[in-house]
C-alpha cells in the first residue's frame, strides 16, 4: 500500500478495514484508559496528537471515548501521505477531530505542542537513524506523555496473523501486515538504540508500547 501506483481501491478498503484490525489487536482501548485518559481528565481542553494517522480510525476512537468521559479533547490526526490524509479529511466529521497533512517534523517547525503524542503502527516503518529523529520529534511534541504502539516480530504473531487475516479480502492488509510483522523491532532490539527518557515494554499479545513522559508519572 506504500507504492505510489498501489490500486486506489484495494487502498481505500485497506484503511477502512485498519479500524477493525486496531479494534482487535492494538489494545488502544486499555491505553487509553490506563496512559491517555489519566493525564487528560480534569485539565479542561486537551490535546492528543496521532502521527502517522492513516485512515483517522484511531483519532475517531480516542474523541468518542473521551466524549463519553465527558473529556473535552481535540484529536490532531497527521500523515504525510496525501492519499491517507485524503481518506481521513473524507470521513464524516466528527466534533474535535481534524486532519492535516504533515509529518512530526513539520508540526516541530512550526512550534507546536500537544499534551499526548501518540502513534500506532508507524515504527516498523523506519530505519534506525528515521527511527531516532522520529523519536526525537515525539519528545519535542508532548507535553506530557507520549506513546508509540507497534508490532514485535515473532514466528507466532507471522502465523497468527497469516491465519486470522483470510477473511480481509480486497484488500492490502494481510500482504503488507505480514511485511509489516517481519519488518517490525523486537522489545530488545529497541532497548538498544532508546534515546535517554524513553522506555519500552511488551504491550498486548505481539505489542510493544514505548514511553516517554515529559512530567513525572
Amino acid at each position: 500500500m506504500d507504492r505510489p501506483d498501489c490500486d486506489p481501491d484495494r487502498l481505500r478498503r485497506t484503511y477502512q478495514q485498519f479500524a477493525l484490525v486496531n479494534r482487535v489487536v492494538s489494545g488502544w482501548h486499555r491505553l487509553y484508559r490506563t496512559r491517555v485518559r489519566p493525564q487528560v481528565a480534569g485539565m479542561g481542553a486537551a490535546t492528543v496528537l496521532d502521527v502517522g494517522c492513516g485512515g483517522g480510525d484511531l483519532a475517531v476512537m480516542l474523541a468518542r471515548w473521551a466524549s463519553k468521559d465527558g473529556i473535552q479533547l481535540h484529536v490532531t490526526g497527521i500523515d504525510p501521505d496525501e492519499r491517507a490524509f485524503r481518506f481521513a479529511a473524507g470521513r464524516r466529521p466528527i466534533p474535535g477531530v481534524e486532519f492535516r497533512q504533515a509529518s512530526s517534523g513539520d508540526l516541530l517547525a512550526e512550534g507546536k505542542s500537544y499534551d499526548v503524542v501518540i502513534s500506532n503502527h508507524v515504527l516498523h516503518h523506519l530505519a534506525a537513524k528515521e527511527l531516532q529523529q522520529f523519536l526525537d520529534d515525539s519528545a519535542g511534541l508532548a507535553r506530557r506523555l507520549a506513546l508509540h504502539n507497534d508490532l514485535t516480530r515473532s514466528a507466532a504473531a507471522y502465523a497468527l496473523f497469516s491465519a486470522g487475516a483470510l477473511p480481509l479480502t480486497g484488500s492490502y492488509i494481510r500482504g503488507d501486515g505480514l511485511t509489516s510483522i517481519r519488518r517490525s523491532y523486537t522489545v530488545p532490539e529497541l532497548a538498544a538504540v532508546l534515546p535517554a527518557g524513553w522506555t519500552v515494554e511488551p504491550h498486548s499479545p505481539f505489542h510493544c508500547l514505548l514511553t516517554y513522559w515529559r512530567r513525572p508519572a
